[in-house]
C-alpha cells in the first residue's frame, strides 16, 4: 500500500515537472514570440512572421535593409531596428532601463569586462578604469604611441627608398600598428607579450565566425569540434600570459619599482586605491577581462579609422593637401608633440567625417527586461533593440542629399551644427550617454598622431589594384585590403 502510494506520488511529481518544463519550453519557442510579434505589428513594425527555430538568421542580410520600422527574428527573440536619433538618444541616456542583451553568446565569448557589465559592477569598474583614460595619462602614453608610429613609418620609408614610391597594401601595416600601439600603451615594457595576446585575440574572432551557429546552441561550447578545442586552448593561453604580466606588475608596484605610466599600471594603482578606501575593488579575473577588452575594443577601432581615412584622402587629394598643410604649419618637419594635436582642426573634421561614413560599430544593441516606455510606445520585456548607427549616419533627412559624399566641411562648426538641425544626437560613432566609449579620446589621439606622422612624410593615392570593399561584420574592415601608392615627400 505504502509502496503504491509512493509510486503514485513519484509519478505525479514527474508529470508535474514535465508539464512545467513543457509549458516553459512552449512559452519560449512559440507563445512569447507570437505575443511579441502581435505587439510589433500593432506598433506599425514590419517583418516576417515568427518561424521556429532560427527565425530570420539565414536571410538576415536582406531583412535588415527593409523599412524604417522593421524587425527581424534572432531565433525566438525579435530585434527591432531603431532609426530615430531622438529615440536612440533616449535609450542611451537610460542605461538602467535599456541594458545590454544578456546572454549574448557571440559577444560573451570574446568580450566581457566594462563593455557588458551592468549596475553596481559597471559603476565600480568605470570608476576604477576612468583614470587610465584621462587627458594627463594620455599625455604620458604619447611617447609609447609615437614609437609604434615611428616604427611603421620607417618600414614605409624603406619600401619607398629606391624609387621614391611604392604600391603598398597599408591595411596589414595599420592593423599591426594598432596592436603595437595598444600593447605599448597598455603594458609598457611587456608590450612584446602584449602583442602575442593581440594575435591570439584576432584568431579567436576568426574561430567564432567558423562556429557561428554552434555558439547559439545551448551547451554548444562543449561540443568537441576542432574550432571549439582551439578556441578553448587560446583562451587558457591568453589568461596565462595576462596573469604573468599582471602578477609581475603588482609585485613591481608593491616594491616601488613601477612608474605606472601605462594602462595596466594606472588601472592597478586605481584598483589598489579603491580597495584601500572601500574594501572591495576588481578581482584578478576582472583585471584580466579588462585587459582583454583593451585589445578587442581598442585596436580594431583605431585601425579601421586610420585605414578609411587614408582611403578617403586618396580619393580626395584636396583634403589630403589641406590636412598636410595644417600639420606642417603646426609641427613643421619636426616630431609631432602632444600639445600640438589640439590645433589640428582640419584633421579633426576629416576624422569625424570618416567616423560618420565608416562608423566603428554598425549598430549598438540593447534589450528590455521589463515593460518599458520609449517615446510613445510601451515596449514589452524580451525585445532586442538595435540602434542603427550606420543607417542614422547615412540618412539623407539628417545629413542632406550629399549624405554619401565625403565632405569634412560638415563638421567645420563642430558636431552640434553638422546635421540638418538634428543636433549631436545623430552622430554617435562611440555610442553615447553614460556608457559612451571610455576610450574614445584614446582612439582619436592614436589616429591624430598616426595621420600626422604619415602626412608629414608621404603623399598617397589609390593603386589601380585597389578594390573598394567595406565589409560590415562587427566593425567595417576593408575585405580586400587597401592598396595605395605611397610617395616619400620627406
Amino acid at each position: 500500500m505504502v509502496t503504491t502510494l509512493l509510486s503514485k506520488v513519484a509519478v505525479a511529481i514527474v508529470v508535474a515537472v514535465i508539464v512545467r518544463w513543457g509549458w516553459k519550453l512552449l512559452n519560449w519557442v512559440w507563445l512569447e514570440p507570437k505575443k511579441l510579434e502581435k505587439w510589433l505589428r500593432d506598433e506599425g513594425y514590419k517583418g516576417n512572421s515568427y518561424r521556429f527555430p532560427l527565425g530570420d538568421l539565414i536571410e538576415l542580410s536582406t531583412r535588415i535593409k527593409e523599412g524604417k520600422k522593421s524587425f527581424v527574428w534572432f531565433g525566438p527573440k525579435p530585434r527591432v531596428y531603431i532609426r530615430d536619433p531622438e529615440l536612440i538618444k533616449e535609450i542611451l541616456l537610460r542605461p538602467n532601463d535599456f541594458m545590454k542583451p544578456h546572454p549574448e553568446p557571440f559577444r560573451d565569448r570574446i568580450v566581457r569586462g566594462l563593455a557588458v557589465a551592468e549596475g553596481h559592477q559597471w559603476t565600480k569598474h568605470r570608476k576604477i578604469i576612468n583614470p587610465a583614460f584621462n587627458l594627463q595619462n594620455l599625455k604620458i602614453m604619447f611617447s609609447a604611441i609615437s614609437s609604434s608610429c615611428s616604427d611603421m613609418v620607417h618600414e614605409w620609408e624603406l619600401l619607398t627608398a629606391k624609387t621614391g614610391s611604392s604600391e603598398v597594401d597599408v591595411w596589414p601595416y595599420l592593423d599591426n600598428l594598432a596592436g603595437d600601439m595598444i600593447s605599448r600603451a597598455a603594458f609598457g615594457s611587456s608590450y612584446e607579450e602584449g602583442k602575442k595576446i593581440f594575435g591570439i585575440q584576432k584568431e579567436q574572432v576568426d574561430l567564432l565566425f567558423k562556429m557561428l551557429f554552434l555558439i547559439f546552441i545551448p551547451g554548444g561550447r562543449f561540443i568537441p569540434t576542432q574550432a571549439n578545442k582551439k578556441f578553448n586552448e587560446n583562451a587558457k593561453e591568453i589568461r596565462s600570459v595576462l596573469m604573468a604580466i599582471i602578477n609581475k606588475r603588482k609585485k613591481a608596484i608593491e616594491t616601488g619599482e613601477c612608474k605606472c605610466d601605462d594602462l595596466l599600471g594606472i588601472l592597478l594603482e586605481s584598483n589598489k586605491k579603491e580597495i584601500e578606501e572601500h574594501g572591495v575593488g576588481m578581482s584578478m579575473e576582472d583585471v584580466i577581462e579588462e585587459c582583454k577588452l583593451f585589445y578587442s575594443a581598442g585596436s580594431e577601432t583605431t585601425s579601421n579609422l586610420i585605414v578609411w581615412t587614408m582611403v578617403c584622402l586618396s580619393l580626395h587629394q584636396e583634403w589630403q593637401i589641406q590636412a598636410r598643410d595644417e600639420i606642417l604649419q603646426v609641427f613643421g618637419t619636426k616630431k609631432v608633440d602632444f600639445e600640438g594635436l589640439k590645433n589640428l582642426k582640419i584633421l579633426t573634421m576629416i576624422l569625424n567625417e570618416v567616423l560618420r561614413l565608416y562608423t566603428p560599430l554598425n549598430m549598438i544593441t540593447r534589450a528590455t527586461h521589463k515593460e518599458t516606455k520609449l517615446g510613445n510606445m510601451m515596449i514589452p520585456p524580451g525585445v532586442l533593440l538595435a540602434l542603427a548607427v550606420m543607417h542614422v549616419h547615412h540618412d539623407p533627412e539628417i545629413w542632406g542629399d550629399d549624405v554619401h559624399e565625403f565632405k569634412p566641411e560638415r563638421f567645420s562648426e563642430g558636431i552640434m551644427n553638422a546635421t540638418k538641425n538634428k543636433g549631436s544626437s545623430a552622430f554617435f560613432p562611440f555610442s553615447g550617454g553614460p556608457r559612451v566609449c571610455i576610450g574614445q579620446n584614446f582612439a582619436m589621439t592614436e589616429a591624430k598622431i598616426t595621420m600626422a606622422m604619415i602626412l608629414q612624410r608621404f603623399s598617397f593615392e589609390l593603386s589601380p589594384s585597389y578594390k573598394h570593399s567595406p565589409f560590415a561584420v562587427i566593425i567595417i574592415p576593408p575585405q580586400f585590403g587597401a592598396h595605395l601608392i605611397l610617395r616619400n615627400i620627406a
